[in-house]
């Protein structure tokens, strides 16, 4: 049976849907429901759009000083720490990330990420701009006012905190709507947020699916000025056409089918460990996975047997054990489609290194000799498969990673710096790592081409996107 309720956060207070609907989050690792969510629909959403647009337009939080915002974002930072245990079991309880990581990477990254903005916002320059003929030109950067957050199930709290900190650093307020499979920790952090002293009405949550639910009101709704998406490409052209009926501007975050290039000059040791970590880390379920791994040819068949050693040794299963490395996938209909594409690709004649698992497992795969079009090597898998392929030159390399409507993330494994330099120049990628994985400096741009996103988020980008930019022209000639 199910335990306890995850109420939508409106206007300061935790509130039931208007129509008193309900639906169960389920734990992957029991496949049972552990708790009942508030469903809610276009009249929920109406209610939380128009909390937070009083908040922007009469609210004290967009006339507050920078210092005074980021005071209030620090408090909330250290409350995420203070509760970082029930915080991290809560996201490990709803989607099965293992609570090693939960614990030990997301709940510091969220807490980081709330006191990075708040200090950016506070120390990031405006411009000023002497001009001729006796007048001065300077810029301010209002809040651009509402903003719709939609995030992804895969890293709940981290990926609603990267959205949701720049948002409030620069003076706005937002709505969140966290993906319907993991919604728990959203409720939380928005209770935290109260506690830490930040108006009602500035951070919202209202809980339901995507399409033809909560994520398509608050998509469609006159009330908001900016949308951010984490999630897949199909949802993400789903979302650019409701914001076009309002001219919303929009940063999309969207899939991956992201490339590593493993060059024979490379640290082995420390190729196949980046490998490993990009292709199986969160049992695969990160868009910035590194599922197609492109190996010089003389060191193929070392690579391929030292990678699925790598992924043998991982252990998985219960993702509250702090032992656990590879938990469940996050739902049924992902297992489902995670296990299909194994099945087909033993259909297209590659060869298979481990795809064992019970439950919703999945253990780390390596899928050797596949069809340049087949569609675990072309399509988002999100899960903890890897396909390995080898190539003969740096020529080669390059087109077969770029040989992809997406462009998320790329890894290049090689002791050549030479080499990393030029490579890196030539990935059609939004962020490039070499010799290491997931490294993030949160001033950086980050978001992808093509399929795999519109826009760029972190540092100036985000305070580009978040704001207004306005200009001032003063005659100070007295004329």
């Amino acid at each position: 049976m199910a335990t306890g309720f995850v109420a939508h956060v409106i206007d300061g207070e935790l509130v039931e849907s208007v129509r008193g609907n309900r639906f169960e989050s389920v734990d992957p690792w029991t496949r049972a429901p552990w708790t009942e969510v508030a469903l809610g629909d276009r009249t929920d959403v109406d209610r939380a759009v128009r909390a937070a647009r009083a908040a922007a337009d009469q609210g004290p939080w967009p006339r507050m000083g920078h210092t005074e915002r980021g005071r209030l974002l620090h408090r909330l930072a250290d409350l995420i720490v203070a509760n970082g245990d029930l915080l991290a079991r809560t996201d490990t309880t709803d989607m099965g990330r293992p609570v090693t990581s939960t614990v030990g990477r997301d709940v510091p990254r969220a807490a980081a990420n709330f006191r990075f903005f708040a200090d950016h916002a506070r120390l990031t320059p405006a411009e000023a701009l002497p001009s001729d003929h006796g007048h001065h030109a300077y810029t301010r950067y209002e809040p651009a006012g509402v903003v719709a957050a939609i995030a992804p199930w895969n890293l709940p709290l981290m990926l609603s905190s990267w959205k949701i900190a720049p948002a409030l650093a620069w003076g706005n307020t937002v709505v969140l709507k966290p993906a319907e499979q993991s919604p728990a920790s959203a409720t939380l952090l928005a209770r935290l947020a109260l506690e830490a002293g930040i108006p009602p009405g500035v951070l919202n949550v209202v809980h339901g699916p995507g399409a033809d639910g909560v994520g398509q009101a608050l998509t469609e709704h006159p009330g908001i000025d900016r949308i951010t998406f984490t999630g897949e490409s199909a949802t993400g052209r789903a979302v650019s056409t409701a914001a076009a009926r309002h001219h919303v501007p929009v940063s999309l975050e969207l899939g991956g089918k992201n490339a590593a290039l493993v060059f024979a000059d490379a640290d082995l040791d420390v190729a196949v460990r980046t490998a490993a970590a990009a292709a199986f880390g969160n049992a695969g379920q990160m868009c910035l996975s590194g599922s197609r791994i492109y190996v010089e040819r003389p060191v193929h068949g070392e690579f391929v047997e030292r990678l699925h050693a790598a992924g043998r040794a991982m252990t998985a299963g219960d993702p509250g054990d702090p032992a656990t490395e590879i938990g469940p996938l996050a739902s049924a209909a992902h297992h489902r489609k995670v296990t299909d594409h194994l099945t087909r690709a033993r259909a297209d004649g590659c060869r298979v290194y481990g795809g064992d698992g019970s439950g919703w497992l999945v253990r780390p795969t390596v899928l050797t000799d596949v069809p340049r079009h087949a569609p675990v090597q072309t399509r988002e898998v999100f899960g903890p498969v890897a396909t390995v392929t080898p190539f003969d030159h740096e020529e080669d390399a390059v087109r077969l990673a770029n040989d992809t409507p997406f462009g998320l993330s790329a890894t290049v494994c090689t002791t050549d710096l030479s080499r990393a330099h030029r490579v890196a120049a030539r990935l059609r990628a939004g962020t490039v790592w070499v010799n290491c994985f997931f490294v993030r400096d949160l001033r950086a741009p980050f978001g992808g081409v093509g399929a795999s996103g519109v826009g760029r988020e972190g540092g100036l980008f985000s305070r580009d996107f978040f704001t207004e930019p306005k200009t001032v022209v003063i005659d100070i000639a007295g004329c």
